[in-house]
């Protein structure tokens, strides 16, 4: 095995689709139109709720940490927070219910109108995050997805669609960090830069 050539083809893979969403004059609009949604959302009293699964639970975790702790610079917190971080209900739920229900339970507990439901899913059908999005719309909740390729079930449920264009689940979550950075540092710029 050449290890030096197969960490430069996947060093340029990451680069190769990062300069795909850099060209995609679409792609930048509704970055753009995510980061306007949550500040105003934010500016009005409402939350940000983030979900996935594996690798993009731990996104989710890192981009309301992003959020509700600080950024580029000291400022107030803002109110985001991940649906994976309580494991005494999402195991109670998914023993009771259903490993399929512990993200729609949880946007029908704590969700209200005009919050933020941002979810991770590489493929776009992972079923928890499919259920929060259909949970989501019955209340008014607006929803954000980030996934693969071809948006997958999430797709028709999305209010804002970001289609990372791979099939290569750890080129399409390097993408969704990247992309969630750069809404946060929006987010953190239209509220609290002057």
């Amino acid at each position: 095995m050449n290890n030096p050539a197969r960490i430069r083809e996947a060093i340029k893979d990451s680069i190769g689709v990062k300069e795909i969403l850099a060209a995609d004059p679409e792609m930048i609009r509704t970055i753009e139109m995510i980061a306007e949604t949550c500040s105003r959302a934010l500016c009005d009293g409402q939350k940000i709720m983030f979900c996935g699964n594996g690798g993009s639970a731990a996104d989710a975790q890192h981009l309301a940490a992003e959020l509700s702790g600080r950024f580029y610079f000291d400022r107030k917190p803002m109110a985001a927070e991940a649906l994976t971080v309580n494991t005494s209900y999402l195991t109670a739920v998914s023993n009771d219910y259903s490993f399929e229900d512990v993200f729609s339970r949880l946007v029908e507990g704590s969700g209200r109108p005009g919050d933020i439901l941002v979810g991770l899913s590489t493929s776009g059908n992972s079923e928890n995050v499919v259920r929060a999005f259909a949970k989501a719309h019955e209340s008014g909740i607006i929803t954000v997805a980030l996934t693969g390729e071809d948006g997958g079930k999430l797709a028709p449920l999305a209010d804002y669609l970001i289609c990372v264009p791979s099939a290569d689940t750890p080129r399409i979550q390097e993408s969704h960090i990247l992309i969630g950075h750069i809404i946060c540092e929006l987010i953190e710029n239209h509220l609290f830069r002057v």
